[in-house]
């Protein structure tokens, strides 16, 4: 049999979970933190939430390279619009400024998007603009290839005018659920809370996440379980 090699040139990708939800007073915007290039994992504790203005961030999918560089045009357009207008951008205008570069450019990108933010006209808003660069209005909306382990459970779950503890608490869940079962999402958990007090992020590392279904306890290394004097069980 030859051996499998990996190709490190090969695109990075974030196979992700990527998920914004609105609660009675703002929004909060969670993500998982792996960048996979193929099977190989090239960062297992990436930022995959990235501030837009004061009062609106994205969450980023697809290509690493390609959500950066859509991120950092509509960072340097909006930083325009807020001088030339002397107030910052509502969360419609920075969503649609996303949702016309991924559109105008929809046969070289390989991104999908979640904008959320809080603004004085409108308050919490989630906007989804998956690939091909339209942009939709959402309660929630997910993304990523953990996405698709999580309908069913949003359905369930998701219900309107939630506190922010349950709104944390609902996307932390989500998340984790999706570690569980997809491959290409895993590491530690980011979110993002926004309202009209600012915005807040929280880190939950990889240990204080639940466990599911036959899900193995997190070990530092695989190096220190084979140095250990006596080898300790992955699983008890």
């Amino acid at each position: 049999m030859e051996n499998a090699s990996v190709d490190v040139n090969q695109l990075h990708s974030m196979g992700t979970t990527i998920i914004g939800v609105t609660y009675n007073g703002g929004v909060v915007l969670a993500a998982d933190s792996r960048t996979s290039t193929g099977m190989y994992v090239a960062n297992r504790a990436s930022n995959k939430i990235t501030q837009l203005t004061d009062n609106v961030y994205v969450c980023r999918s697809g290509s690493a390279a390609d959500s950066q560089i859509v991120s950092d045009y509509v960072r340097y357009f909006l930083h325009q619009h807020t001088i030339q207008l002397g107030q910052p951008a509502t969360v419609k205008v920075v969503a649609n400024l996303a949702r016309l570069l991924s559109y105008n450019n929809k046969d070289r990108l390989q991104t999908g998007l979640i904008v959320g933010g809080w603004d004085k006209y409108e308050g919490g808003k989630i906007y989804g603009i998956p690939l091909g660069g339209a942009v939709l209005e959402q309660p929630f909306a997910i993304g990523g290839s953990g996405s698709t382990y999580l309908y069913g459970f949003f359905d369930q779950a998701w219900k309107e005018g939630m506190t922010q503890e349950e709104a944390e608490k609902l996307v932390v869940t989500a998340v984790s659920l999706a570690i569980a079962r997809d491959g290409a999402s895993g590491g530690v958990v980011r979110t993002v809370t926004i309202n009209k007090d600012g915005a807040t992020r929280k880190f939950y590392p990889c240990d204080s996440l639940q466990l599911w279904h036959e899900e193995l306890e997190p070990v530092n290394s695989l190096l220190d379980v084979m140095s250990a004097s006596s080898p300790v069980p992955m699983v008890s």
